[in-house]
């Protein structure tokens, strides 16, 4: 029997959720709200317990400030590295670490180091294990403003999560944490107490907007990769907005056109540009 390529699974999980009432869309677990088509207790509860290793990298971004895009560099300098060792990088790997069933942290280790793994989750609900072992934590923040208008949007396109009637109502439940992985404010001054830790690096979507070699170049010393000045370049080159969304129904299927929107910052004149 065929099994079904990530993309593909994702797509059903979505189309099935179309079916659903509103108010089945979303789960709670311990508080905070999450996708209830994605999320489920027992893999929070495994990811508790997940095995972490000391080469293990962690990239952490509330929703809607860079992770799809950081992801994508982490996975191109990651399977650059495998193959100098001559390993087989693993297909992609890296949905949430909140999604899905809990079997899949027995798959994941087997894979081969340096893995990557990708999360919305606050500071206090990332196993500890990875602070144990000094494992790297990439945690990316992004302009709260820019974040807020492009989950409002991302909320109202994507079929997994219930519409919200206006900018006035989104914008309220977002400043007061109740959107899934709840409160960006919440999640920012978590991680912004731990950011002199010399196993976390916090880098902005700016900053990247700025300058992407020079971000793509600062993630790889992070990490100690030794890669030649040309695997650096031909990173960064394949990690523009123009690039990545010219894939983006082969790399995310249905949800391509949500999650490579626009790629902007806001315009003084419109809080609904990005």
């Amino acid at each position: 029997m065929a099994v079904d390529s990530p993309v593909t699974e994702l797509d059903k999980i979505l189309d099935a959720a179309k079916r659903k009432k509103p108010e089945e869309l979303l789960v709670t677990y311990k508080g905070v709200l999450y996708p209830s088509a994605l999320c489920r207790a027992e893999t929070f509860q495994a990811l508790d317990i997940m095995e972490v290793r000391k080469d293990d990298v962690f990239l952490v971004a509330y929703p809607k400030c860079g992770t799809t895009w950081v992801k994508h560099i982490l996975n191109d300098l990651t399977s650059a590295v495998l193959k100098n060792k001559e390993e087989v990088p693993p297909t992609d790997h890296t949905p949430l670490l909140e999604f899905g069933v809990p079997e899949k942290f027995q798959k994941i280790k087997s894979f081969p180091s340096p893995r990557v793994f990708v999360t919305h989750l606050h500071y206090d609900n990332i196993p500890k294990a990875v602070f144990g072992t000094k494992a790297k934590v990439l945690v990316v923040f992004r302009n709260p403003k820019d974040a807020a208008v492009s989950y409002y949007h991302f909320y109202n396109k994507n079929p997994g999560l219930p519409n919200v009637s206006s900018w006035d109502e989104f914008f309220q439940k977002f400043m007061s944490g109740e959107v899934c992985w709840s409160s960006y404010f919440d999640h920012a001054l978590a991680w912004n107490k731990h950011m002199d830790e010399e196993n976390i690096m916090i880098i902005t979507y700016e900053e990247m907007k700025e300058n992407l070699l020079g971000g793509v170049k600062q993630i790889a010393e992070f990490l100690g990769f030794s890669l030649p000045e040309e695997k650096i370049q031909s990173t960064a080159e394949n990690a523009t907005f123009e690039s990545m969304s010219s894939k983006s129904q082969e790399t995310h299927g249905k949800l391509g056109s949500i999650f490579f929107r626009k790629g902007t910052f806001i315009q003084s004149n419109d809080n609904h540009r990005v």
